[in-house]
């Protein structure tokens, strides 16, 4: 399994990594003039608008095909009430905002999920003995013979165990989805007044030592009890809290547990032929902490 960027492309060559921060800080300080000027970040653009341009092909698609009482997902939803708002000209529901809010879940679910489970290999790659007391678990409960699927999962305490500790451990979003206070709030004699920007910083709640006994290490027995089994705690908000926590956590511990169970139902991980240790710490740490490309062997069971 190789997950590092092909040989001549800028990412695999680091002498190009401060070129492409100081590419990033130049667009955040300048984005009108960076619009004309040629670079990667053009690219970039290009990728994501044919992107939007799928996603409004596919509303057009579904459009045709449309059951006002029988939905399919979230796009055949948006649209019935598309056609129930036409007349209020104070509505949110537009073909854009749906074209635009289709294309948010597309990428915040592709990226995040699969970069946690690239880490979450990464781990179980450095922790052998974790990696064997799953394999112990998915022989017990789901076997060799049929697929995992969503009813193993109660009887799994250990694997969502690791999987709930994996997502602490990368802390992905260490800041947060930006916020604004709507109203002044006053907290322990602070005063937030209205339209203050808030980062919630969720990395100060994933590794508080109150909250987990080792906040810096890969535990998984931060989410067991004392019998091993499953445990929940309030301080595990990766996907952040409140009303605007993450929509998407029921469909990306789903894909989470599916995907891994699948992988080590049939494989076990080894580091490459010469590589001793994974560097499980951040390739860039920001708003989102991006772990280092790596290569993993993935061998047959």
């Amino acid at each position: 399994m190789d997950t590092s960027p092909p040989r001549n492309s800028p990412a695999h060559l680091s002498v190009y990594k401060p070129f492409l921060h100081f590419l990033s800080q130049l667009y955040n300080l300048f984005p009108k003039m960076m619009d004309y000027l040629p670079g990667p970040h053009q690219t970039y653009f290009k990728n994501l608008f044919s992107i939007q341009d799928f996603i409004a092909q596919k509303v057009k698609d579904q459009e045709k095909t449309l059951g006002a009482n029988d939905p399919r997902d979230y796009i055949d939803c948006f649209l019935i009430k598309l056609e129930q708002e036409k007349h209020n000209p104070k509505t949110e529901f537009t073909r854009e905002n749906l074209i635009m809010t289709a294309y948010d879940i597309f990428l915040a679910w592709t990226e995040t999920t699969s970069t946690t489970l690239r880490y979450t290999l990464m781990v179980l790659t450095e922790h052998p003995a974790v990696e064997v007391k799953i394999h112990e678990e998915i022989d017990r409960v789901i076997g060799r013979e049929r697929p995992p699927v969503m009813k193993d999962r109660p009887q799994m305490p250990y694997t969502e165990a690791v999987l709930h500790e994996a997502q602490r451990f990368l802390d992905l979003a260490p800041l947060g989805l930006i916020r604004m206070a709507r109203q002044d709030v006053e907290i322990e004699g602070f005063t937030i007044p209205q339209g203050t920007t808030i980062f919630p910083m969720l990395t100060s709640v994933l590794h508080d030592p109150k909250q987990f006994k080792n906040p810096h290490l890969f535990d998984p027995k931060h989410f067991l009890d004392e019998r091993g089994t499953f445990k929940k705690n309030g301080a595990d908000i990766t996907f952040s809290a409140g009303k605007r926590s993450c929509l998407g956590e029921g469909l990306a511990r789903m894909e989470l547990f599916l995907n891994l169970t699948s992988i080590l139902q049939n494989f076990h991980l080894k580091h490459p032929p010469g590589v001793t240790r994974i560097n499980l710490t951040p390739d860039v740490s920001g708003i989102l902490n991006v772990p280092h490309q790596v290569q993993i062997c993935p061998c047959p069971r």
